[in-house]
């Protein structure tokens, strides 16, 4: 047993949190994150956080880190330059891509369409040609391939990606092209479409790898400088990272694939939310992370996030495993505005960041911000992250005034608190997204908040979802890096199988998962997890034959070694239902197989607080004034580490602490649950809640 450290970077803020394995005490750090070199702002954390626990930098046994280096290098448009090698007449594959426009029926008309990552001047196409069944059509040309090779090497390419037509049935030409590349193009990382993405569809396919390329240099260079870092600083843990899937894998494994890390940095506070939404007794909930630049949403069901088969970061969509997160430009730091033409409040998606930050972090932000309104209306106290930061209400109150100006408010109080319901209402549409519109009532789930301010509008936006109880937990401002620091290793592999279900048996499809199964589980066996303690998870892609698109179903294990086609089809059937409310006639089709293996969940202990009893008054900090309602209005302030099991916090009220800080409305309550976190409902249903 020793200390896990779990690091997670945001826009604004770096989170580090520092877990004793045996007793589950926790310490937390929040430093100013780094842009320029995100790994200082990581040893910045990872000092102090080790010094406020008395602890040596050698203690520490796991490195843990959920980064946003690939996601960063998507949307600065930072990457490396892309050569891409692609099979004779497929060299177009990235410009006609699927021929969707986003928008209305005329968004063509405005849409500028986003330039491919791979340049069409870098794009080469070669002969040579694979079947669907994996049979070679066309021999490789190679000597073709070595003179494009070289003509991709005078245009300066910094990565390359092969991507050949049918290369997920037969490997067999990007292997050989690779071997070519090695040596006409020593140093440059080469990616490979039939092991980035051994899955049918040409197009996906290829930008999936693309991507891979894009960001692998970054990644690369960022993990080897943090991994340097640490091993010079003494720690000797080993570097994991976060995947977007919220499973963790080695550093090189990570620079290697860094497409898989697209969303890491979200995938951590979901894995998180799941980690204590558990010890409060709920399996099913929304997630609703708000940091400084964004907003990330989740639903988990059943105690298990939502996992997607598309990542979608800025305008670009990938064909990668992650979990189901939907973000919006809503933060902290989102800079409010009013255009002169409509005389519309308007909040984000532009940031602040955090340099220069928000007017009231004194750092000379003059724009007004979501945080600066709250520190308007008073539900944000003037010291935070333990009295690190102190806020400047003049200054908050200066850059909101100017909304009130354009706005022709009466005070300046009501522009923040319209601010701040423009915000919420932001945050509402996306967890509607991953609702509503996927056919779930939001009023059948709990609700947990986190981030550094979620818990701000976290029972604001259970009034407007009607998800009840708010959970918030421990330590919300660092949850990413809890969830970074709680959960497990694993890995992934996957296949195309397309047949109709009369062509295939039980039989045929079982060996195919046992064999991805087999292919997941010795590689994180050689990452250091031993095989009697993996689990396994299977999906299969299925559709109606005749369907251009496919719908990914989860197989249990009994039913993979039961009658498995019928399961998959019964399964097929109830979610093609509840996305379409119909079914069709058709027969079933296979597409995908995919395994994911994990392995065990790592063994830290739960806290448990001491029993209140009831009052919270051992708490207080002080009596205070907030704006809520178009008045002014008392309320008081706790101190959230001196709260205990059973006590209840009636609104308003705001409860404080290192990382956080949370709003009680008027007519709620929260109660802390014993695991630490508080469960905020309306005062007229209010019960007791011990799990």
């Amino acid at each position: 047993m020793g200390y896990r450290l779990g690091v997670d970077v945001g826009g604004t803020f770096t989170d580090v949190l520092l877990v004793d394995e045996e007793t589950g005490v926790s310490h937390r750090a929040k430093t100013a994150s780094t842009p320029a070199d995100q790994s200082e702002g990581v040893l910045n954390g990872i000092r102090k956080v080790c010094r406020d626990a008395g602890i040596d930098l050698t203690e520490v046994a796991h490195v843990l880190h959920g980064t946003t280096v690939a996601t960063n290098a998507i949307l600065q448009g930072r990457g490396a330059r892309v050569g891409l090698v692609t099979t004779e007449g497929f060299r177009q594959v990235l410009q006609i891509a699927r021929s969707y426009v986003p928008g209305g029926l005329a968004g063509w008309i405005i849409w500028p369409k986003p330039e491919p990552l791979a340049r069409l001047e870098h794009t080469v196409e070669v002969p040579g040609r694979i079947a669907a069944d994996g049979g070679v059509v066309t021999p490789l040309d190679e000597d073709r391939v070595r003179a494009e090779l070289r003509r991709l090497a005078g245009g300066g390419i910094e990565a390359l990606t092969v991507a050949l037509i049918n290369s997920y049935a037969n490997d067999g030409h990007e292997r050989r092209v690779a071997e070519l590349a090695a040596e006409v193009l020593p140093g440059i990382p080469v990616s490979l479409s039939s092991r980035v993405l051994p899955e049918m569809r040409e197009y996906e396919r290829t930008v999936t790898t693309v991507a891979n390329s894009y960001v692998q240099p970054e990644v690369s260079r960022y993990v080897s400088n943090l991994d340097r870092s640490l091993t010079g600083s003494g720690i000797t843990a080993p570097l994991s990272v976060l995947r977007s899937d919220g499973g963790l894998t080695q550093a090189a494994k990570a620079a290697e694939d860094p497409v898989a890390l697209l969303l890491s940095g979200p995938a951590g506070g979901v894995t998180g939310a799941v980690w204590f939404a558990e010890q409060a007794g709920h399996q099913d909930f929304l997630t609703f992370d708000m940091g400084g630049t964004s907003t990330d949403v989740a639903l988990v069901l059943g105690g298990k996030p939502r996992i997607g088969r598309e990542t979608s970061v800025g305008d670009l969509t990938v064909r990668a495993t992650s979990v189901d997160v939907r973000s919006v430009g809503a933060g902290g730091g989102s800079i409010a505005h009013v255009p002169e033409l409509t005389k519309a409040l308007r909040v984000g998606p532009q940031s602040a960041g955090a340099d220069p930050g928000p007017a009231a972090y004194g750092a000379g932000g003059t724009e007004p911000t979501v945080t600066d309104a709250n520190v308007v209306l008073g539900h944000l106290p003037q010291d935070l992250a333990g009295g690190e930061i102190s806020l400047d209400v003049d200054a908050a109150r200066k850059a909101v005034s100017g909304v009130a100006d354009a706005m022709g408010l009466p005070g300046v109080e009501a522009a923040a608190a319209g601010i701040v319901d423009i915000v919420n209402e932001n945050m509402l549409g996306a967890l509607r997204l991953i609702s509503v519109q996927q056919g779930f009532d939001p009023r059948d789930f709990a609700l947990v908040s986190f981030g550094g301010a979620g818990p701000l509008h976290a029972n604001a936006l259970g009034r407007l979802t009607g998800s009840w109880p708010v959970i918030v937990p421990p330590s919300p401002g660092v949850l990413c890096a809890y969830g970074d620091a709680t959960t497990c290793a694993r890995d992934e592999a996957a296949r195309t199988m397309v047949r109709r279900f009369s062509t295939l048996d039980d039989a045929e499809l079982r060996t195919a998962l046992h064999e991805l199964a087999d292919s997941a589980a010795a590689r994180l066996e050689a990452e250091g997890v031993p095989r009697d303690t993996q689990t396994q998870s299977y999906q299969v892609d299925l559709r109606y034959h005749g369907q251009g698109f496919e719908i990914p179903v989860e197989v249990g294990r009994e039913a993979v070694d039961g009658d498995l086609l019928a399961e998959l089809g019964a399964a097929f059937d109830a979610e093609h239902k509840r996305l379409f409310s119909f079914l069709l006639d058709n027969e079933r089709e296979v597409i995908n197989l995919r395994v994911t293996v994990s392995g065990p969940r790592p063994e830290v202990a739960w806290r448990t607080l001491s029993e209140g009893t009831g009052d919270p008054s051992a708490a207080l900090v002080r009596e205070t004034e907030v704006w809520m309602d178009g008045a002014t209005t008392p309320a008081r302030i706790f101190d959230r580490s001196k709260l205990r099991a059973g006590d209840v916090v009636t609104g308003p009220a705001i409860v404080v602490e290192m990382d956080s800080t949370t709003l009680v409305l008027p007519g709620h309550a929260a109660t802390v649950h014993p695991s630490g976190s508080l469960l905020i409902r309306p005062s007229n249903d209010q019960t007791n809640e011990e799990g």
